[in-house]
């Protein structure tokens, strides 16, 4: 990766994204009866906490949804136990709400969210997916991947909280590489945002075969703060909330 794409994929950068997204009439234009009480779990991305969606959280809450965060801490650990505990969060916000929810993930937290909807339909209403590398993980560009396998090795040296070998190969890597593979139910929709000026996430890596896939102009950092990706997720999540929804099933 070139300094300059670095650069743009830093946090500070940005987030001076975010005064043009406060102006812009996506974010202005607040209806509070839109989202009929729709409930969405949002998932960061890698190495990142529910406070990196705070913004997004703002702009559903203002709208008549009802997000909530995953709950995850840091997104660092071992996949399968970060969507054990996805699966159970789904399950308290669908609860908490009386209906199947919306799941939101930006990077690594779309992957794990579609994940929790292969493992979980019954309780997804429909699955966002923010530059989430769902074709091949592991197709990152290598910075990515190299600080991934340092986390591996601290696990190793004794770090709880951390990334595993396993993440990487054996049973564990296996299992979720095929459910990540899985198609979609038919009752769950699901859009994925990519962008080609993307220099964390190869944009190929997110045109998931059973997502409609909106093609945006943001960095990997920047689409949480950009105004296109809130003009996407408008008009599908009204969809999603103004549709007929079956009740939601006891398991």
């Amino acid at each position: 990766m070139s300094l300059s794409t670095l650069a743009r994929e830093h946090v500070l950068f940005a987030m001076l994204g975010i005064p043009r997204l406060l102006c812009h009439p996506v974010w202005r234009d607040a209806d509070p009866g839109q989202g009929n009480g729709l409930g969405v779990l949002l998932v960061p991305g890698f190495a990142a906490a529910d406070l990196s969606l705070q913004l997004t959280s703002t702009w559903l809450r203002d709208r008549g949804y009802e997000p909530a965060g995953a709950d995850i801490g840091l997104n660092l650990g071992c996949t399968t136990e970060l969507v054990d505990r996805i699966e159970q969060r789904l399950e308290q916000h669908a609860d908490a709400t009386g209906d199947r929810v919306v799941l939101l993930g930006q990077s690594r937290g779309g992957a794990l969210a579609r994940l929790a909807a292969v493992r979980r339909p019954d309780l997804v209403r429909g699955l966002v997916m923010l530059g989430s590398p769902v074709v091949d993980p592991l197709d990152a560009h290598p910075h990515v991947l190299r600080a991934a396998r340092m986390l591996a090795r601290l696990s190793a040296a004794g770090v709880p909280g951390l990334m595993n070998d396993d993440c990487f190969t054996g049973p564990c890597f296996d299992d979720n590489s095929r459910a990540l593979a899985a198609p979609l139910p038919p009752d769950v929709p699901a859009l994925s945002v990519y962008s080609r000026s993307d220099g964390i996430v190869p944009w190929r890596l997110s045109l998931d075969p059973s997502a409609e896939c909106v093609e945006v102009r943001s960095t990997h950092t920047g689409m949480g703060f950009d105004p296109a990706v809130y003009t996407a997720l408008r008009e599908r999540l009204v969809a999603w909330s103004t549709e007929s929804r079956p009740a939601l099933c006891a398991v």
